[in-house]
């Protein structure tokens, strides 16, 4: 999402042909985002940071951390742990909240995500 808040991505070009999937985001995307309207350096860059934020919280559904998302995080967590192929903690969120739902993740960070069994990942330039 960052990307495309800065214009090197377009949301439209990324969701085209997914037309007939489900597209959402986790919380903790969502807090990301928020984060990143806190630490704007501007009041200008505050303001073009809360639009975007705005625009994407109201285009998509958030997926909320549940049990569900619990169990599918405290697997994820084991197996990677096991294998010492640990993804950071708010990834490992996602990836769960992704598994719990069903959805795929779409990242630019694809090697972190794709240690996680069974997590189908996009890289949103190869789409």
């Amino acid at each position: 999402m960052v990307a495309a808040e800065r214009g090197r991505l377009h949301l439209q070009d990324v969701l085209a042909g997914s037309e007939d999937e489900s597209v959402a985001i986790s919380v903790i995307t969502a807090s990301e985002l928020l984060h990143g309207i806190q630490r704007a350096k501007t009041v200008e860059q505050a303001s073009k940071r809360q639009q975007f934020v705005d625009f994407v919280l109201e285009l998509f559904p958030i997926i909320a951390i549940d049990l569900e998302v619990a169990r599918h995080h405290a697997r994820i967590w084991a197996e990677l742990q096991a294998r010492d192929e640990m993804i950071g903690p708010h990834d490992l969120l996602i990836a769960a909240s992704a598994l719990a739902f069903g959805y795929k993740v779409m990242t630019f960070n694809v090697s972190e995500f794709e240690r996680v069994p069974g997590l189908n990942v996009l890289n949103p330039t190869h789409n």
